[in-house]
Order: C-alpha cells, then sequence, then structure tokens
C-alpha cells in the first residue's frame, strides 16, 4: 500500500485466480464442489438445484466473467445444493469486480438479482464498467552487464522503444503480463539469454482511472555460442549440421542467426523437423551450448500433381527426390512438367555445404514452349556453386544452352552458348519469406564465351525490391528489374538468356510472356527488358488485404524503340507460411484487356 488511501499497488501477476468462496468448496477453482450436508434439503430435486446465469455486460467482458466466476462457471453443476447456491451468489460480486480490474475496470458496478420465479431459477449478473484505466506513466529499466556494453545498449534502447504499454495507452492485466515477457524476450533476443524480470511494479489511482508501470529487467551476462550438442541423428553424420550453422564456437549469441539457422536446416530436406537454443545458464554464458534436435526426415519422395496458374493454364507435374542417393547425403531431383503451353524435364544433384559455407551442384533439362506465336525447344546442362548465406548471397556457374526457335510464319533458327556467370544477392528484410520492411537487391552479370557460342555476348541483370511499413494498416512494396544482352544479334543467343515479360509476377493486365518484340503474330524474346511495379495494401486483418497496384515494362532490341506497357488493378493479399498470396485483376492498357492472375511467394 502507499502512503494515499486511494491508491494501491498490484504485484507482479495481477489478480491471480479467484480465491474460493468458501473453505469445503474444492481446492482448485475449475472443479465443481463436493457436494454438502444440505444436498438433501427438500428444495432441490434428485439430480441438484437448478439454475441459469444471465450475463448483462459488454461482450468485451464477458468471457472474462464466465472464466472467472464461479456462480457463472457451476451452473451446470449437476449436485448443486442450496446452501453451495447462496455462497456461491455472495461471492459472486467480488469475483466479477476482481474479473473486471484485469480488463481494466477499476470503477465497475456490480449487481447480482436472483430471481426464484422462474424454473430454473435466473441469476442476472449486470455489470457497468465505467471507464477503462489507461497508463499514466511507463518506466521500463534495463540492469545488469547490458547498461555496460556498447551493443548491450542498443538492445536496452531496443526493449524501451518497442515497449507496447506506452502513457496513454489503455490497459489490461494481460498486456501488462505480455508487455513484460516480450521485453524479455527483446532482450535475450541481444546476446542476453538470461535476461529475466527483476522487478515489476502496477500503481492504480482511481479516482483518475490511471496506472503507473514500472519495470526492471535484469540482462544477466552477455552469451557466446560454443560447440552444437546434437541429437537425433542417424542416417547423417554431425558436420552435416554443422555446416549449416550461422554462427561460429566464440561468436556472440543471436536469436537472429539461431532461428536461421534452424530455417536451413528444415529447408535442407534432410529433417522433418528441427528444434534448437542455446542454454540459458549464466554459468555458461562465455561458452553456452547450442542445444539441437533433430528427427530426420524419409530420404525419397515422390509426387504427383494437378494444377492451375494464370500464366500457363492447366498443369501436371511429377517429381521425385532422394536427398542421400550415395549414402553420403548427395541430392537428387527429378522433376517433369507438362502444360498447355510448357512442357519440361529436369535432373539435379546438390551436394551439402561444405564447412566453409559452399554447396556444390549439377543440372541437366530439356523443355518445350509454345507461347505467344513462338515454339522453343530448348537444353541444357551445367554446374553451380552456392554460398549458404541467404542474406549476402553469392552463386557462380557455367552451363552450356542449345536452343532451336520455330516461329509462326518465319524460318526456324538455332543457337547455342557456353554461358559462365556469376550472382550476387543482397537480402535486408525482416523476413527472407515474406518480407513487410527492408530491401533486396540482386545483381548478374555473365559471358558467352566466344568460340564456344554461336556469337559471343555479354549478359547483366539487375532487380531490386522495397517494402514498407505505412502506419498499423498500410504497406507500400516497390519492384524494379533490367537486364540486356550486349554483342550479339538476338538470334545468336539461346531464348532462356533473353527476355520476354508480363504475367503473374512481372507486368499484370497482360499474358505470360506477351511483351517482347512482336513480329507479325509472333512475340520473340528480346535483347533487353525492363518491369517495374508500385503497391499499396490496406490490412482488413492482420493476414488479409487489399491492395491496389500499377506496373509498367517492356522488352525490346531498339533502345530507341520501346514503350511502356501499362497495367493497373486491385487484388486479394494474404500472409502465408510460405510466402504471400496474392489473386489480382488487372487491366493492361497496351493489350486493351482485363486478366486474372494469382502468384505465391516472393519472386526474388
Amino acid at each position: 500500500m502507499t502512503g494515499t488511501r486511494n491508491r494501491r499497488r498490484l504485484p507482479l501477476v495481477l489478480w491471480l485466480a479467484a480465491s474460493l468462496p468458501f473453505a469445503s468448496l474444492a481446492a482448485r477453482a475449475d472443479e465443481p464442489p463436493p457436494a454438502g450436508p444440505s444436498a438433501a434439503a427438500p428444495s432441490t430435486t434428485a439430480e441438484g438445484l437448478k439454475y441459469r446465469v444471465v450475463i448483462d455486460a459488454p461482450a468485451s467482458l464477458r468471457e472474462t466473467l464466465s472464466d472467472s466466476v464461479n456462480l457463472i462457471k457451476w451452473q451446470t453443476y449437476d449436485q448443486m445444493t442450496p446452501g453451495l447456491f447462496e455462497a456461491l451468489v455472495r461471492q459472486a460480486t467480488d469475483q466479477a469486480r476482481e474479473a473486471a480490474s484485469t480488463e481494466g475496470f477499476f470503477s465497475a458496478t456490480i449487481d447480482v438479482a436472483v430471481d426464484r420465479t422462474t424454473s430454473p431459477i435466473t441469476v442476472n449478473v449486470h455489470v457497468t464498467p465505467g471507464p477503462r484505466a489507461q497508463v499514466a506513466t511507463a518506466n521500463v529499466e534495463v540492469q545488469g552487464p547490458a547498461t555496460a556494453d556498447s551493443l548491450g545498449a542498443e538492445a536496452s534502447a531496443n526493449v524501451r522503444r518497442t515497449w507496447p504499454l506506452p502513457a496513454g495507452a489503455p490497459f489490461k492485466q494481460s498486456d501488462w503480463i505480455v508487455a513484460k515477457q516480450r521485453a524479455v524476450t527483446t532482450l535475450a533476443a541481444d546476446a542476453f539469454a538470461a535476461a529475466k524480470v527483476a522487478s515489476s511494479e502496477a500503481v492504480v489511482d482511481p479516482d483518475t482511472n490511471t496506472v503507473e508501470l514500472a519495470v526492471a529487467i535484469d540482462s544477466g551476462p552477455v552469451f557466446h555460442v560454443g560447440d552444437l550438442e546434437i541429437e537425433g541423428l542417424s542416417r547423417y553424420p554431425a558436420d552435416l549440421v554443422r555446416n549449416y550453422r550461422t554462427q561460429r564456437a566464440g561468436d556472440r549469441y543471436s536469436i537472429a542467426q539461431l532461428d536461421q539457422f534452424v530455417r536451413r536446416l528444415n529447408g535442407s530436406g534432410y529433417f522433418a523437423s528441427v528444434h534448437a537454443a542455446v542454454d540459458p545458464d549464466p554459468a555458461h554464458a562465455d561458452d553456452a551450448p547450442v542445444l539441437v534436435s533433430v528427427i530426420e526426415a524419409p530420404p525419397k519422395k515422390l509426387e504427383v500433381g494437378l494444377g492451375y496458374s494464370t500464366d500457363t493454364a492447366f498443369r501436371g507435374n511429377i517429381s521425385y527426390r532422394d536427398v542421400d542417393v550415395d549414402h553420403h547425403a548427395m541430392q537428387m531431383y527429378v522433376d517433369a512438367r507438362v502444360e498447355q503451353k510448357l512442357q519440361n524435364a529436369s535432373l539435379r544433384f546438390v551436394r551439402p555445404p561444405s564447412a566453409s559455407g559452399w554447396s556444390p551442384s549439377a543440372f541437366a533439362g530439356v523443355e518445350r514452349t509454345d507461347i505467344s506465336g513462338l515454339e522453343t525447344q530448348a537444353a541444357k546442362a551445367g554446374v553451380r556453386m552456392s554460398s549458404l548465406d541467404e542474406r549476402n548471397q553469392w552463386q557462380y556457374g557455367a552451363a552450356y544452352y542449345t536452343d532451336r526457335l520455330r516461329p509462326t510464319g518465319f524460318d526456324d533458327t538455332s543457337s547455342r552458348a557456353l554461358y559462365i556467370d556469376v550472382e550476387r544477392a543482397w537480402r535486408r528484410v525482416d523476413d527472407l519469406v515474406a518480407p513487410t520492411r527492408g530491401w533486396i537487391a540482386l545483381a548478374q552479370a555473365g559471358v558467352g564465351v566466344p568460340g564456344a557460342s554461336t556469337s559471343g555476348f555479354e549478359r547483366v541483370i539487375l532487380r531490386y525490391g522495397y517494402w514498407k511499413p505505412l502506419g498499423p494498416l498500410w504497406s507500400f512494396t516497390a519492384r524494379a528489374e533490367g537486364g540486356a544482352v550486349i554483342g550479339a544479334a538476338r538470334r545468336d543467343v539461346p531464348s532462356a538468356l533473353l527476355f520476354r515479360t508480363g504475367g503473374d509476377t512481372t507486368v499484370r493486365g497482360y499474358a505470360f510472356q506477351s511483351l517482347g518484340v512482336k513480329q507479325g503474330e509472333t512475340v520473340f524474346p528480346a535483347r533487353y527488358y525492363y518491369a517495374g511495379s508500385v503497391e499499396v495494401t490496406r490490412w482488413i486483418r492482420e493476414s488479409i488485404g487489399v491492395a491496389a497496384f500499377v506496373d509498367a515494362g517492356d522488352a525490346f532490341d531498339d533502345r530507341s524503340d520501346t514503350h511502356v506497357a501499362l497495367g493497373y488493378g486491385i487484388g486479394a493479399r494474404v500472409r502465408t507460411p510460405i510466402g504471400p498470396f496474392r489473386l489480382d485483376v488487372a487491366y493492361g492498357e497496351r493489350s486493351r484487356q482485363i486478366r486474372l492472375h494469382f502468384s505465391v511467394g516472393v519472386t526474388f
């Protein structure tokens, strides 16, 4: 208690479960009370006294009242006695007042009225909540080693910046508990794995209907990761797991890096389930072991599917994988796909990453397409080396392409190329699968080797994506990309290395790959292209929104002869575990058509 009568201090956990109404009740409030000696009273039947409760309260309070007031919870108890019923009625007012307090209504008026003229007896619980209390002040303090650490100071500032109950916010017990948990979690994510609440206090002033909050977080020591302690392996060696790790022994602990490690293992194909956590014992802070539990997935998997996309219409596909084809964790993927406009088959082998973080692969494939008046028959084979770091990823590759074009109304042409390229990706987003904030950039440069190609050439591609929330209900997305093939005529470069655009993920309002060099009824792939988009989304719920967008792009051979193809429209957005789902209706100015588009995931 404080020195003033109209103020009261609330403990670390406010208003726990309501106290039992009297000593003869069961020890737990959620268990029915035992039948007392009064069970044989004349006013009861063999099944016990019957009553029903009518709750007259705002919708936001009804669930809390139902969970907290024993009179309400036990109205279906089949051995109710008159004495027990009267005790529950007497206790209901205090319990309802305490329940309202947990929702921030400290001046609630409670009225419990019993109508014995009805059968069963009717009990009316009327609650007038009054105004909800607001947070007057919120003092969030971080104590311990974090205060003497430069990175810890940033983490402490982040705790205060993200505190969810600032002055002026409505007060609820559940929000107060969650806020403290979030403060601890935020600090623990930044190297302070043993962070905990040192003290907390909520002081209520019923006269002003305000609450003063104070919480102190003990950071505990700075944690550095030690070795991995792995359990659950039988088929694969422990080094396979270690080679996917994002932090080495001695690195400063980061939960973001640990989560990325888990995502890598889950996406590797070797495991059905992965869990990892650092040992939070402060005694091991300088060399904290990381406990990794895995469940190995079956190495072989066959999938058959049917589907439809607005780009390539109906499709059937079959795929087979064996992630341990040589009993040394080499992965083999075989895929075949048949669509109305596209048919292909591919074979790919992938080695797990080495200790240095690089993964080699080899691939081969054949493809036939019939799009916009152009039939292509292509084949390719090559090798590629990819770094494991998704946020700063390098890739190097060499591949041989052969290509035959059969355009409507024109002579057939053939080309080949030995193409060597390097690719760099920068991903500075909050979530790699479904970003809401940040940017992604990708640059690729390659050459068609003279002598081994129909004609030597150079090729460049640049892509950029940007995401920004505009307050709690709006978000903004922008995308820009472009590419060029220099040094060779279009007919001397395989079509897989040229460009067409238009479709679900490029310029909406146009058919798939319908923007290119048009000659007669045929749209040829071009030596240059660009595409861009801006989009604003209004979120109706946390994961469902409505978007408006404008797209623009084209593909062309002559840089002086480009004409922007505009597309614009509206669409639905759904956030899913595999990335954003988009269903769009778009109008293409050049095509003068309205088209339906849908796609899933991020195109980078």
